[in-house]
């Protein structure tokens, strides 16, 4: 059995369906669990999906990732824009990573443009509402599929 696929999602994401629904939508972070549980399962994964408001929980499972994780899908919300913390923590993957937002944050306040974990991410999915969760744990899956057939 392969190993899961880590879904991890950053501060106020469990507020997902109140907070801001104009910008974040109306889904709530259990419907996106389940949506990423089913697109992962369509590959052969396990989604094994997380949510933290604290920066040091959310680099423990990054760290916990590199051997119990084949790939990991990360919204780390503002961290985005903040954590240096997380940035070395994914320094450290050997694995698929793709770094997801609900939003494009190229198109909202400048602060928000700068990404911390673009450079040492294998890509990133934004602004397609909770799609980006399901295209980023599809992309994240195929890579790690991918990578397996050549081996």
């Amino acid at each position: 059995m392969s190993k899961p696929i880590y879904v991890l999602s950053g501060p106020n994401l469990n507020l997902l369906g109140v907070r801001e629904p104009e910008i974040y939508g109306y889904e709530t972070l259990e419907d996106i669990r389940v949506l990423c549980e089913e697109r992962a399962a369509v590959f052969g994964f396990e989604a094994v999906c997380r949510q933290s408001n604290h920066e040091g929980e959310l680099v423990a499972w990054i760290q916990e990732a590199r051997t119990e994780a084949s790939a990991v899908v990360i919204n780390a919300a503002a961290y985005t824009h903040t954590s240096v913390a997380i940035l070395d923590a994914l320094k450290m993957l050997k694995i698929p990573t793709v770094e997801c937002h609900l939003s494009n944050p190229a198109t909202r306040e400048a602060f928000r443009h700068h990404s911390y974990l673009s450079p040492v991410v294998t890509g990133v999915v934004a602004g397609f509402g909770s799609n980006s969760y399901l295209l980023a744990v599809e992309a994240a899956a195929r890579l790690v599929n991918a990578a397996a057939a050549k081996a």
